[in-house]
């Protein structure tokens, strides 16, 4: 399974508009190989530099396995949900580090269920890895220019 964004190369610097800085939407972000067997899709966005632990800025679950892919800014795939993240919206929150550069790793699950109906930020880990068949992931960078 593969997961990029034509926005930024991995390991590289996440472009302004896509933080706190810019309009503060989703890069878009584009996927292939997912297994046959898999049933749904999870993707989340999460910052492990955060000063108190890793910070999750994204969480989306129940993305249909016939989606390839998010433009910026959306729209989410009919049937996605999001939940609640660090931001306490279920929305994309993107990045804003207090100081320094921080990594932004975008994972993506390909699930073997169709649906993760009691998953929140607290239990996602363990909801992820009973249901994780395979997961790609991409990273970008930002450093506060302000």
């Amino acid at each position: 399974m593969h997961v990029f964004s034509p926005e930024f190369p991995s390991g590289q610097s996440i472009p302004s508009r896509f933080t706190c800085e810019g309009q503060n939407i989703s890069p878009t972000l584009n996927w292939s190989g997912v297994p046959a067997t898999a049933q749904s899709l999870a993707l989340v966005c999460e910052d492990p530099d955060a000063p108190g632990g890793t910070f999750v800025h994204w969480i989306l679950v129940n993305i249909p396995i016939q989606a390839t892919g998010i433009p910026a800014g959306g729209p989410l795939p009919s049937g996605a949900v999001g939940v609640a993240n660090d931001y306490k919206t279920t929305a994309y929150g993107g990045p804003c580090p207090p100081s320094g550069v921080h990594r932004y790793f975008f994972r993506l699950y390909a699930l073997d269920t169709p649906s993760l109906p009691t998953v929140t930020r607290i239990n996602l880990e363990n909801e992820l890895k009973k249901h994780t068949l395979a997961r790609a992931e991409t990273m970008g960078t930002f450093e506060r220019k302000k």
